[in-house]
């Protein structure tokens, strides 16, 4: 069973209301409706498969730990976190950002597969030393057991053939089988190109997602040619050997934002089929769209009938919110950490607790650093469209001369909210802030500062805001200040954010970060995280 998904098209919609029966009646009743972007917010490279009625959503966080975010829904419609398939990755000591960092690498495109009572999820970082992971277990929620490592696969994604055998679909078009049991490379197996680009695709082919269906083999693929609009491509065969013939299945520069690709199908228990692609959107990132798989010919159209993306619809299934999220708020009254946090690479443990003191978390300075980029334990979530805020309250009284603190709308381009203990004063300042990242090693080799406003504090408690306005052409963020949560002052400039691929390939978080300038040992107390969403002004 395979990936992604998805929403009724209009004709099955008609054909549901023209049988008439009591139990189509009833299923009309109980659809969930849904308006794209699913999830406005940093879901890249996405990949579904599903066990029985529950689809598991698969995405990219890089850099970011816990890493391998997978997430689940029963109607296609609410997602919330599940777990991570793992803690952290320790290949290279650049993970701990030491001789480099991994901003834009880390895990990439990774594949999730559910075969046989055993979900399966494979990645390959895109980085030294080119190795892949290959994890399982028998259930996300409870935990994943790292199972195999072999060679490099760009982008890949698996599938368990009808006949037991096992392969993966990688790069350009390129396939390698392997063993059944995914300990590695099966010796004498296939391992070839399939086919040749033809001279219209003069980009990369890449996010390969492969599904085989009523005898054929799909791999879907993002096409980026000179001077032609992104799009999805599909290439069929009922032969792995083939031919391979191809066809267009998405082209659309939906909702005024650039064209969506990249992507992939999945199957429900009725035997409809849904379809995720992502879109990129700017400062947000990466955002997720779900568009109906409409079957022309034995092709996956992702369109509508008139080949479009739909801005809203029905999922075939009745509503299944639970109330929680992918973002959100947190009063960190937990003994453990809350599951919607990721630690900007991976986090020094003994360095932050949520026990110490009950009902705040602590992060202490552990080691020095002059900026956001390269201060370990930043804790990030993601921003949300069409417009957020996020809130953090602190307790500033343990930090130590030098030590720096705050709330930043985070990327390679950052608006930053920082209070600095200086002379035994707290000055709250507002910068925009840039890295430079060498390009072999990801190090950071220079960070640009401006500042664009100041004040300082009469008080050891402190409120933050950061609002931030992603409709399209804005990807604004606005920053305030205040002594409750309630009565806020402006403070600095409205901060244009941006998505950089060259540098952290990923979508704005906020971040609450603490690092020492001068010696280590000092700490904050984070009382509140509040986050809040405008869904008005799409």
């Amino acid at each position: 069973m395979k990936k992604t998904l998805l929403i009724a098209t209009s004709a099955a919609l008609l054909a549901m209301a023209a049988a008439g029966s009591a139990g189509h009646a009833q299923t009309r009743n109980a659809m969930a409706t849904f308006t794209n972007p699913m999830l406005w917010a940093d879901v890249p490279d996405p990949d579904v498969t599903r066990k029985g009625d529950t689809f598991y959503l698969m995405s990219t966080t890089m850099h970011l730990m816990p890493g391998g975010p997978v997430m689940a829904s029963k109607d296609l419609v609410h997602w919330e976190m599940t777990n991570y398939v793992f803690p952290s990755l320790h290949e290279t000591p650049k993970y701990d950002m030491e001789e480099g960092t991994v901003y834009g690498r880390g895990q990439w495109a990774t594949s999730i597969q559910y075969h046989d009572g055993m979900f399966w999820v494979y990645f390959s970082p895109n980085d030294e030393p080119w190795r892949s992971f290959i994890y399982k277990t028998t259930d996300p929620a409870l935990g994943w057991e790292l199972h195999s490592r072999m060679r490099h696969f760009h982008d890949g994604d698996l599938l368990f053939d009808d006949d037991g055998r096992v392969y993966i679909f990688y790069g350009n078009g390129s396939v390698c089988e392997l063993e059944p049991d995914l300990s590695g490379v099966k010796e004498g197996g296939i391992d070839q190109k399939l086919f040749e680009r033809d001279a219209e695709e003069t980009g990369l082919l890449e996010g390969s997602r492969i599904v085989k269906h009523n005898g054929y083999y799909y791999l879907i693929m993002i096409s980026s040619p000179r001077g032609v609009p992104r799009r999805q491509l599909c290439y069929r065969a009922d032969n792995i050997a083939g031919p391979w013939e191809k066809k267009i299945i998405l082209e659309d520069n939906f909702a005024g934002f650039p064209y969506a690709a990249q992507g992939g199908i999945v199957d429900d228990e009725a035997g409809n089929w849904y379809g995720i692609i992502f879109q990129d959107r700017g400062a947000v990132g990466r955002v997720p769209l779900m568009i109906p798989v409409r079957w022309v010919d034995d092709w996956p159209l992702l369109s509508d009938e008139n080949g479009k993306i739909p801005l809203t619809g029905e999922v075939l299934f009745a509503p299944h919110d639970t109330g929680h999220r992918i973002v959100e708020s947190d009063d960190f009254g937990s003994p453990e950490m809350n599951i919607v946090w990721q630690w900007n690479h991976n986090p020094i443990d003994e360095a932050w607790s949520l026990t110490e003191r009950p009902g705040f978390l602590r992060l202490k300075t552990n080691r020095l650093s002059e900026t956001i980029f390269t201060a370990r334990n930043t804790l990030t979530q993601r921003m949300e469209g069409p417009r957020c805020t996020g809130v953090v309250a602190l307790d500033l009284s343990n930090m130590q001369e030098g030590d720096v603190t705050g709330l930043s709308a985070f990327n390679g381009d950052s608006g930053v909210l920082s209070v600095r203990r200086t002379d035994g004063k707290y000055v709250l300042t507002m910068t925009a802030e840039h890295v430079s990242l060498d390009n072999r090693t990801k190090a950071v080799t220079d960070v640009e500062i401006e500042k664009q406003g100041e004040v300082e504090l009469t008080s050891s408690t402190i409120w933050l805001r950061i609002d931030g306005d992603f409709r399209l052409r804005q990807d604004m963020a606005t920053f305030y200040y205040g002594p409750d949560g309630q009565n806020w002052t402006a403070i600095g400039e409205p901060f244009k954010m941006r998505f950089d691929y060259r540098r952290m390939f990923m979508g704005s978080k906020f971040a609450i970060f603490n690092y020492a300038t001068r010696e280590p040992g000092g700490w904050v107390d984070v009382d509140r995280f509040e986050f809040s969403r405008n869904l008005m002004e799409r």
